[in-house]
């Protein structure tokens, strides 16, 4: 490989690597946003109006996150095929498990609380989806911690 594709490749890997640190940063952000003010407060909005709560909150959190979400997983998924100077291969593919965990909790456990939830307020599923929402928690801010030790390696090594 010349000297000009080995720079196009590295600053390639780069830019996926930006892209998923902001998605990182910015899912951790949201989601202890989320557990700690937002799902709690599901049990102060009252039974009448909890239906078109529950679906509004639905939609618009998928506006924010969504994307976020498969910019992650796209460049997750990058980054374990060729991390960025300086980040073992397997800290690349452990951030990538992490990644898999908030995607598998998600599809398996947090939307089909939000499922049940949508016919109306349910006790007994808005304390499983407060206490669940925990895996994503942890996964996010260990990814948080993992995406700014891998900038601090790549700082490292220039």
């Amino acid at each position: 490989m010349s000297m000009a594709q080995e720079t196009l490749s590295e600053n390639g890997t780069n830019l996926i690597f930006l892209i998923n640190l902001g998605a990182t940063l910015a899912m951790f952000g949201a989601i202890w946003i989320v557990q700690i003010v937002h799902y709690p407060l599901f049990s102060r909005v009252g039974a009448e109006s909890f239906r078109a709560y529950e679906a509004a909150h639905t939609d618009l959190i998928t506006l924010v996150v969504m994307p976020l979400m498969f910019a992650e997983l796209i460049t997750a998924f990058l980054l374990a095929l060729q991390p960025p100077r300086g980040t073992p291969l397997i800290i690349a593919w452990i951030g990538l498990g992490l990644v898999g965990v908030t995607w598998l909790s998600t599809a398996f456990i947090q939307v089909p609380l939000h499922s049940k939830l949508s016919a109306g307020f349910d006790a007994s599923a808005h304390q499983a989806l407060v206490t669940t929402n925990w895996i994503r928690t942890i996964a996010w801010s260990l990814r948080a911690v993992l995406v700014l030790w891998m900038t601090w390696r790549l700082l490292e090594t220039r």
